[in-house]
């Protein structure tokens, strides 16, 4: 199972460039050999690295320091010291970095690169884009120092002084996460969508017979067609969540950073015909943006009885809704929403929609729980 985590804190430290070499040479047979002093070396950058197979900024809360490596000094025979390493943090698309100190927004990963970055020879709207692969250069490492050979003059034929490497910079940045998965599977407490997770992915979310049993997002992978799409199983939401009911501001924080909703509802309780409504409603009183996502109507538990009564009344109150019908237990229409899945993902990317371009209030701390954090929430 993902270990779910979204904001982090890190200092980043770019490399401080070498010092320049004071040498002479002194070869047996160059009795005037002069200034022989090498350049040192240039310091390591910060590169952020846009890496698609990642969902989540777990492996940040473990490393909250990355330092580039410092430039070697120069040597003797007018040698240049090597360069240093640079330090490659990789991070999930959707990803948004800022000063952790005054809260300017540096990078956002989830919109259009900026002009100065974007491909002038590039004909199709994609270079526009961000993409599995793509780097960006957030400090750049200090120059090397000059080697004394550098000021050697008419009138200071042995100079016996070098100038030193320029120092790397350093910045405490906030990173967070916008976009965890590409399907979220919205739905009240108990509905099935902890199973319907472990019936695609390897995930094996904790399922039980009482409410909130997920308390965190849980992610699994799900592989069709030669392509893996990220499902989110996102805690149950309550009526009066976008008050703050059950923690529901988190939980709709969650949702809002999804590319695809599947509402899961589950004919099997008495008020089955209020899911769907109170659902909706919810979005639209955290965020109206939420209800442009794309998304289908899942019925769970059709191996039970009464779900398959219900059925027909269902159809009848969403005419307009797409619906799909399926069992964790008996898989029964699994493949069916499984190539649904995939179709609406698909068309998704086709369209480039950024998460970002809904402009929602992500503002809740997710990390600031209070005593109560583990409470009501699934």
């Amino acid at each position: 199972m993902v270990k779910f985590a979204d904001e982090a804190v890190i200092t980043v430290s770019s490399g401080k460039g070498g010092d320049g070499c004071i040498a002479f040479r002194r070869e047996k047979y160059v009795p005037k050999g002069g200034p022989a002093g090498g350049d040192g070396g240039r310091g390591g950058d910060v590169v952020f690295m846009i890496k698609r197979n990642l969902r989540t900024l777990s492996y940040l809360r473990y490393k909250q320091n990355f330092k580039a490596q410092n430039g070697e000094p120069g040597m003797g025979r007018n040698m240049h010291g090597r360069d240093g390493a640079d330090i490659i943090i990789a991070v999930p698309p959707g990803t948004v970095i800022s000063d952790a100190d005054s809260g300017e927004i540096l990078m956002d990963f989830g919109r259009e690169k900026p002009q100065t970055l974007q491909d002038n020879k590039g004909t199709s709207d994609s270079d526009r884009f961000w993409h599995d692969g793509d780097t960006w250069v957030f400090l750049r490492g200090g120059k090397g120092g000059l080697g004394n050979t550098h000021f050697k003059t008419s009138v200071n034929q042995a100079p016996r002084f070098a100038s030193p490497g320029q120092p790397g910079m350093e910045r405490r940045l906030k990173i967070e996460l916008q976009l965890i998965a590409d399907i979220g599977l919205v739905g009240f407490p108990n509905a099935g969508k902890s199973s319907l997770l472990d019936a695609y992915t390897n995930a094996n979310a904790k399922v039980g017979s009482y409410p909130f049993t997920t308390k965190i997002p849980n992610l699994g992978v799900m592989t069709i067609h030669d392509r893996d799409i990220i499902l989110a199983d996102i805690p149950g939401i309550i009526e009066g969540a976008h008050n703050g009911a059950g923690l529901g501001l988190r939980f709709l924080k969650h949702i809002a950073r999804t590319a695809v909703l599947a509402y899961v509802v589950d004919l099997s309780v008495s008020d089955w015909e209020e899911q769907f409504s109170i659902l909706r409603n919810e979005l639209q009183a955290y965020n109206e943006a939420l209800l442009q996502k794309p998304h289908l109507v899942v019925v769970s538990k059709i191996d039970l009885p009464e779900v398959q009564e219900r059925l027909p009344t269902l159809r009848t109150l969403l005419a307009n809704e797409e619906i799909y019908e399926v069992s964790a237990f008996t898989r029964e229409g699994l493949d069916t929403l499984g190539e649904a899945f995939f179709a609406l993902v698909s068309q998704h990317e086709q369209e480039n929609v950024s998460p970002s371009d809904f402009e929602l209030d992500l503002d809740v701390d997710f990390f600031d729980g209070g005593p109560d954090a583990d409470q009501n929430s699934e």
